[in-house]
């Protein structure tokens, strides 16, 4: 277990309860959060689409279109896209940016650490552009292959 912090962790599930391409949805105090595994990476957001807060994480997984050549449609990052459930707004569950617009929009991402059953680390830290300060943060833990989330 890590030392001892302000944060309070909150159970999410075993490592084989969240399989590749799995979502797991859990509340953490007032805040929703989904936990994504992505060829056995996790990743976690909050749940809530920034638009008109809807519950993001329900949304289709999937991939999206690529910038390309007019008439050329490319295909890429799939299972890496959540599509909100109410109006479509697309975000990257890596890095929580918006797909439309990836340097204004974006839902708040969550640092993950993963503890294997030896007790060793392998910190993961957030891809992309360093945290907005004015969002919350939750950090994410998995120990001794239980996967939990810090608030």
């Amino acid at each position: 277990m890590p030392e001892a912090t302000t944060e309070k962790m909150h159970r999410v599930c075993t490592v084989n309860e969240l399989p590749d391409g799995a979502r797991k949805i859990i509340q953490a105090g007032k805040v929703s959060i989904g936990v994504f595994n992505i060829k056995g990476e996790y990743f976690a957001i909050r749940n809530t689409c920034p638009h008109q807060l809807a519950p993001l994480c329900l949304g289709r997984v999937s991939g999206t279109t690529l910038p390309s050549a007019v008439g050329e449609y490319r295909y890429g990052h799939e299972g890496e896209i959540v599509r909100c459930p109410w109006h479509k707004w697309e975000f990257n569950i890596k890095t929580g940016k918006s797909v439309f617009n990836p340097h204004k929009l974006k839902v708040r991402s969550y640092e993950i650490l993963v503890e294997k059953e030896d007790g060793s680390t392998c910190p993961r830290t957030v891809s992309g552009d360093d945290p907005d300060p004015t969002l919350d943060t939750y950090p994410v833990e998995i120990e001794n292959e239980t996967i939990y989330v810090l608030i």
